[in-house]
């Protein structure tokens, strides 16, 4: 289950004329786990990694490049063959603005809304949805959850640890209404990592 990081790479950065960007492989490698259509992405963010010899890249936003994934060229859960400088995702800049506010929105309704309900994370770490890159995530949004359930993995110096769902003031089941993290994203201890809805 090794996902082994050893460097980090940054995505090559387009302009468009229209004032959209795109993301471009640095380098020949097997593309996976880039953001999808909605995501905001800034500078310095992961947006995927590029496998290279069997080893895993992470591949991070560059200086400057900051918007909306509008366009993505991966199918989710697979490994995309890439060559040097072919676009990964197109960013549109103008909606930024727009996805940042909804985040905000979201954060303070999850607080004091009847359904906002979060999971938090118990520790440090970087978080997995998957339990290896060619399997499917142990939950997506609109699947029923219950006490004890694996949610995913936290890597925390390099050992994974399994992150369960339950919690004094959360109910034995509930629907998972919105994931916060991505896939290989680090979250710092008490970070939201699900949105709930009470079933």
């Amino acid at each position: 289950m090794a996902r082994e990081t050893r460097t980090t790479m940054q995505a090559r950065l387009t302009r468009l004329e229209a004032g959209r960007m795109e993301l471009r492989a640095p380098s020949v490698g097997l593309w996976r786990e880039g953001p999808p259509v909605g995501a905001l992405v800034r500078p310095g963010q992961p947006v995927g990694y590029v496998e290279i010899l069997g080893v895993a890249h992470e591949l991070v936003a560059p200086e400057g490049a900051s918007g909306v994934v509008v366009e993505e060229r991966e199918v989710h859960n697979v490994r995309r063959p890439v060559s040097f400088d072919d676009v990964l995702i197109t960013l549109d800049p103008s909606l930024a603005g727009q996805v940042a506010a909804s985040d905000i929105a979201a954060a303070e309704a999850g607080s004091g809304h009847e359904d906002g309900l979060v999971f938090r994370a118990s520790m440090s770490g970087r978080f997995y949805l998957r339990p290896s890159p060619d399997k499917p995530a142990f939950v997506e949004p609109g699947a029923v959850i219950k006490t004890g359930q694996t949610i995913g993995l936290l890597e925390v110096m390099k050992t994974f640890n399994r992150v369960t769902f339950g919690g004094p003031k959360l109910p034995e089941e509930a629907t998972v209404a919105r994931i916060v993290p991505k896939d290989g994203d680090d979250v710092d201890e008490g970070a939201v990592l699900l949105h709930l809805t009470a079933k």
